[in-house]
């Protein structure tokens, strides 16, 4: 079911503080090898669409990416929605969790996982 990794760019990208934060999930997790980081969107929310970050199975309609060295399954129809998002983690004392920044967003709500466009 993959595509050639090697020659897709990823819509999205993680900051530093995201990719560490998810390679410490993947050692803390006993994830099998064909598994990856899910990143997508779904109708719901108080803005209309709710982010989508979490492990899965590659599934039918996805495209796969590498995104310093962490394989990355996206729902080819979501890219629309998400292409120059940078997903960041942040740990600090006003918030502690990822986050979300996307451009193609009209509006956020205060969670800052629920957007429109």
């Amino acid at each position: 079911m993959s595509t050639n990794v090697a020659s897709l760019t990823a819509p999205v990208t993680l900051t530093e503080g995201a990719v560490k934060e998810i390679k410490k999930l993947i050692s803390q997790q006993e994830l099998g090898e064909d598994y990856g980081l899910r990143l997508g969107v779904e109708g719901g929310g108080c803005a209309g669409m709710n982010y989508i970050l979490g492990f899965d199975q590659q599934k039918e309609g996805d495209q796969e990416y590498l995104i310093d060295g962490i394989k990355v399954f996206m729902h080819k129809a979501h890219g629309l929605y998400l292409v120059g998002m940078q997903v960041d983690f942040q740990d600090g004392l006003n918030a502690r969790g990822f986050t979300f920044s996307n451009p193609n967003a009209s509006s956020t709500c205060g969670c800052g996982t629920s957007f429109s466009v």
